[in-house]
């Protein structure tokens, strides 16, 4: 196989596993939020299991882009693949982290009774999880302008987190027994807001690979 033909093969691996990646974090993300407003322990309990899964493949992406950088030496738009294509697993290998970080907060309160309906925060997750999907797409097809687009959706996870916070505080502040609880919701809250941070910044590496500019989406 000439040497082109192979790295252009090694570079569709690499797309496929990123996709499969992201794929499996967006999986993760459903079933933490599931998890929480049905306060399911049990399906909680199998997204800490799963985050080993994730933490492999990003093993193996990161190994194949160093790999690749050490005997292919490649340049230009070649090596901003590579270096994007790294840093987007980092990213969605923290994303990861962070469902198994709103699973804990369902095992946490537990059977309790909810203080609250949890409406914004399967709102927040739609959002994320929209910014994954057009995400992922940006990627495989090089569009920098959808991956661009994407701070608009996370501002508007951004407001609603605003909100959230807000409506939170007023009930920590009439009711000292719901604070731990509402604590535990608000930090779900966050942690949904940082998912979309981490989707801006995959858009960021998108946006690298199409015109070699660093640019802040997450200003």
């Amino acid at each position: 196989m000439p040497t082109r033909q192979k790295f252009d093969h090694e570079l569709e691996d690499l797309r496929i596993n990123i996709l499969k990646l992201g794929n499996m974090v967006n999986q993760q993300i459903t079933n933490a939020v599931s998890s929480l407003i049905n306060q399911d322990l049990e399906l909680a309990n199998s997204i800490v299991v799963k985050d080993l899964d994730i933490n492999d493949l990003q093993a193996i992406i990161e190994e194949k882009c160093i790999l690749l950088i050490a005997t292919q030496q490649p340049f230009a738009r070649d090596l901003r693949k590579l270096v994007a294509g790294f840093k987007i697993s980092i990213y969605l290998e923290r994303m990861g982290d962070l469902s198994v970080d709103l699973a804990k907060i369902t095992l946490r309160i537990g059977e309790e009774a909810l203080i609250k309906p949890i409406i914004d925060i399967p709102r927040m997750s739609t959002l994320v999880q929209e910014m994954i999907d057009i995400g992922l797409k940006a990627y495989v097809n090089e569009d920098c302008g959808a991956a661009s687009e994407m701070s608009l959706i996370d501002d508007d996870i951004d407001k609603i987190y605003s909100g959230v916070f807000g409506e939170l505080r007023a009930i920590m502040m009439e009711d000292p027994n719901k604070v731990a609880q509402a604590n535990y919701l608000l930090f779900a809250s966050r942690f949904l807001e940082r998912l979309g941070d981490y989707c801006t910044n995959i858009a960021e590496e998108i946006v690298y690979i199409c015109n070699a500019k660093r640019v802040d989406l997450n200003e």
